[in-house]
């Protein structure tokens, strides 16, 4: 008898088990949905006016309405949907700027994509412009493919579709271009 009741308790427990056991019910959507990386910006800035200094002095200010943080996504990158403003200091303090209505930077490649309306003008006075551009800051490279003007600060210009230049434009390779040259007679070359 004894036996007996040992062996009911026994399936009595293994009977709640099965019970519990199957009626948890689980939704795969449900945990999909949880664990899945949202499409939205892990961070929103606005109005940003950043500054990075070096030694107590100031190398870049970079300036932008809307900075969109997309750090979390397995390429991360951050996004400058509105504008962005970006004037570099050398050592002697003279200024070089970019600006494009639109910019992202790819954090793993260091490749700066900037499109709209985009300007670079140098500390020496020359401006380049254009639909598009890209920078590879690691490799201090500028290059599209787009059409752009370029205005040396004497007046000379070129237009021209797709270049190749240095980040200093000490070296500028143009595929195609057409422009007008100034040359100063009193200089021997």
């Amino acid at each position: 008898m004894f036996r007996n009741l040992i062996i009911i308790k026994k399936s009595i427990v293994a009977l709640l088990w099965a019970t519990i056991l199957f009626s948890c019910k689980g939704n795969l959507d449900e945990v999909n949905k949880r664990n899945q990386i949202s499409n939205d910006p892990q961070a929103k800035a606005y109005n940003v006016n950043l500054f990075y200094t070096d030694s107590g002095k100031v190398k870049v200010n970079l300036r932008s309405p809307l900075v969109l943080d997309y750090t979390h996504f397995e390429f991360p990158y951050r996004e400058f949907p509105n504008t962005v403003d970006v004037d570099f200091f050398d050592a002697d303090s003279s200024k070089s700027s970019i600006f494009a209505k639109y910019a992202i930077i790819y954090e793993q490649t260091g490749l700066v994509d900037m499109q709209d309306s985009v300007s670079i003008t140098t500390a020496e006075g020359l401006v380049l412009q254009g639909e598009q551009l890209y920078w590879d800051q690691n490799k201090g490279w500028i290059f599209t493919d787009q059409n752009y003007t370029i205005t040396m600060p004497n007046g000379t210009t070129n237009n021209g579709q797709g270049f190749d230049a240095n980040q200093k434009f000490t070296i500028f390779i143009s595929r195609s271009n057409r422009g007008k040259q100034i040359i100063d007679q009193d200089n021997e070359l």
